[in-house]
């Protein structure tokens, strides 16, 4: 992981209140490098946690942890902080990074197991099985399709996405239990739609 070591930064030595992350945020959009540094020290560890939450390859996650701080180094001038918090741009940033890394791996691995198997003819149980769950996963996406945008917002962050009520929170800029509420809907009229028993 990187290792950076904030310097003259206000806040620091207690002469003025620390800087928010998005205070560093625009100072790092204007190529200052102690903000970065500070910025890093303080949410590294939980850019760190989501990688590893998706990845789960401790090495694969502190590559894409890098990747992810060297593009918040690139494109920090982008951040707008109208459209939410910095923790929250940083964590779509990060969610984003591991999923086109898990997509990656996938991708690999699947391309494998075509070039083994290509001279194999798939059983006839395999072909249903594959059949029946695209079918389910269309009826899934048609359900999803029938939330509210809220709700379909809330649902795809917390179950599909994997981020925890309090970072969909904070994603959408709404309280936790407005969170919970849509998900709790959510998933009521998701069963009412796929006719799954409570």
């Amino acid at each position: 992981m990187l290792a950076l070591v904030p310097r003259d930064l206000d806040g620091v030595d207690g002469s003025a209140p620390a800087p928010t992350n998005e205070d560093l945020l625009q100072r790092v959009a204007r190529g200052d490098r102690a903000a970065f540094a500070a910025l890093y020290d303080a949410t590294a560890s939980r850019v760190f946690g989501l990688v590893k939450r998706l990845l789960r390859d401790h090495a694969q996650s502190e590559e894409v942890t890098q990747e992810v701080f060297l593009e918040i180094w690139q494109t920090a001038a982008r951040y707008d902080p109208t459209k939410g918090g910095a923790m929250a741009w940083m964590l779509t940033m990060t969610h984003r990074r591991a999923v086109d890394r898990v997509r990656a791996s996938q991708a690999s691995r699947d391309r494998d197991v075509r070039i083994g198997i290509r001279d194999h003819a798939p059983a006839f149980d395999s072909v249903v099985e594959n059949v029946e769950v695209r079918i389910e996963s269309e009826r899934v996406k048609e359900a999803m399709m029938r939330l509210t945008e809220l709700q379909r917002q809330a649902v795809q962050l917390a179950y599909f996405g994997g981020f925890s009520h309090r970072e969909v929170s904070a994603m959408l800029r709404v309280p936790v239990g407005t969170v919970k509420t849509r998900l709790r809907d959510g998933m009521i009229r998701l069963r009412d739609e796929l006719g799954v028993a409570s």
